[in-house]
């Protein structure tokens, strides 16, 4: 297992380049500029010239990468052109709240999809086989944006139930049940989203073992249904749902760029939507760079996960 790991953070080191090779172009090339906002239309070109030199604009695109990349390697992933703070400062600041709000969402897709595709597939063609189906193919439908607008019109605006943004509640005690109140709703946004592509995963995986051989020998030996299914059955067709979790990560991972500046929720998807419109080129190669690691290390922990449930998985 060990080499496995090695192995594939190896591999992963040349893919990071590619990555950042590829944004670094892409971010470069778009139109604006970090000076947009920041120039005084009153200055002379000399001016302009020189407060492009103080932000590292003024070189070749290689040569600027280069540089970026060379103080990655010591640690420094650079400094805001807007606001003037390390990168690494405020990608720090909006990790937790990400994570939070990411693992609440996972964990409420986890608590629908799992019983509905189970049951949706020991009762297959059924009415409630019919309704979960149609319901997962609307909860992947639905766009997460519009999908939160309806839900603060009615939780906020119409029933006052819940908060309609931000973490925590100003001028107030910020204990755990004002957060949670905070974090339900943008959690199952994020959460019927994933909730629709994993009931699906479940459903034709469970169907799948409910074929196999060694079901028919659990039944003929006189074992209620209800343990073939949950101990046999659904210890076999979870495999292929870890496996599509890591894909899901990166899903979360991007729909919360949405959720969060619809929720006003101070994570990394804020903090990436407002580098995009200020032209922020350090803290936006920052966060991809970010995003490709915890992308990378959610796929190896998903692997290592998956030969720890599965004994007959062994990677050498």
């Amino acid at each position: 297992m060990g080499n496995y790991i090695l192995r594939r953070i190896l591999i992963s080191i040349p893919v990071l380049v590619g990555v950042t090779i590829i944004s670094f172009v892409i971010i470069n090339m778009a139109p604006g500029s970090p000076l947009d906002k920041m120039v005084d239309p009153n200055l002379t070109a000399a001016d302009i010239a020189a407060r492009k030199a103080a932000l590292g604009l003024n070189g070749p695109l290689y040569a600027r990468y280069l540089a970026w990349l060379g103080n990655v390697l010591h640690g420094n992933l650079g400094y805001s052109m807007t606001s003037f703070q390390p990168v690494s400062e405020l990608i720090g600041q909006r990790i937790l709240p990400t994570f939070v709000l990411m693992g609440a969402a996972l964990l409420i897709g986890f608590v629908i999809a799992i019983p509905l595709g189970v049951l949706s597939a020991t009762k297959q063609y059924s009415k409630l086989d019919y309704i979960s189906t149609t319901g997962s193919l609307i909860g992947i439908s639905v766009p997460t944006f519009f999908l939160g607008l309806v839900f603060i019109y009615i939780f906020s605006l119409k029933l006052k139930l819940l908060p309609s943004g931000g973490m925590i509640t100003l001028g107030q005690d910020n204990g755990f049940v004002d957060r949670l109140r905070h974090l339900i709703l943008p959690a199952v946004v994020l959460g019927v989203n994933e909730a629709g592509t994993l009931v699906r995963y479940v459903r034709s995986s469970m169907l799948e073992v409910l074929n196999q051989d060694y079901l028919r020998t659990a039944r003929s030996k006189g074992l209620k249904e209800s343990i073939v299914i949950n101990k046999h059955a659904f210890k076999n067709a979870i495999l292929p749902v870890i496996t599509i979790t890591g894909v899901e990560i990166v899903t979360l991972l991007g729909g919360s760029v949405v959720t969060e500046q619809i929720f006003q929720w101070p994570g990394i998807g804020q903090l990436t939507i407002a580098s995009v419109m200020s032209r922020d080129y350090t803290t936006l190669m920052g966060l991809i760079l970010f995003g490709s690691v915890v992308v990378i290390v959610a796929n190896l922990l998903i692997d290592v996960i998956y030969s720890i449930v599965d004994p007959r998985i062994r990677y050498n």
